[in-house]
């Protein structure tokens, strides 16, 4: 079995499509809308970004979205353009036995990344 999507409400649809395509290298679908945009990262996975048309989305306490990359290095390249461009972010470290860091953003979600090796 795959997984084959995640649909993600969020406050500011533009707001979050830029964050995912600058961070996180998804790239936009052409069939995108005023209510929905689908993102597609390198894998195949697909991102349903969607409006409560004005309704603030809640998520439950430890909500977050975790993305893996391969190094440490690209942890703390993906951590520096974050800081560089405003985010707080928590610092880089081995949390349970990979190098890992946490932040907030777009209205407070919480998201992870973490070095596989």
């Amino acid at each position: 079995m795959l997984l084959n999507h995640l649909n993600l409400c969020v406050d500011n649809l533009e707001e979050a499509e830029r964050f995912f395509i600058h961070y996180f290298k998804f790239k936009a679908r052409n069939d995108c809308n005023d209510v929905i945009k689908v993102l597609q990262d390198e894998s195949g996975f697909t991102l349903v970004l969607s409006s409560l048309g004005g309704e603030h989305p809640t998520y439950p306490f430890s909500f977050h979205l975790g993305f893996y990359v391969t190094t440490a290095q690209e942890v703390d390249e993906i951590h520096q353009r974050l800081v560089a461009d405003g985010y707080s972010t928590g610092v880089p470290k081995i949390v349970r036995g990979q190098y890992s860091f946490y932040f907030q953003a777009l209205d407070g979600l919480l998201f992870e990344v973490t070095a596989t090796e």
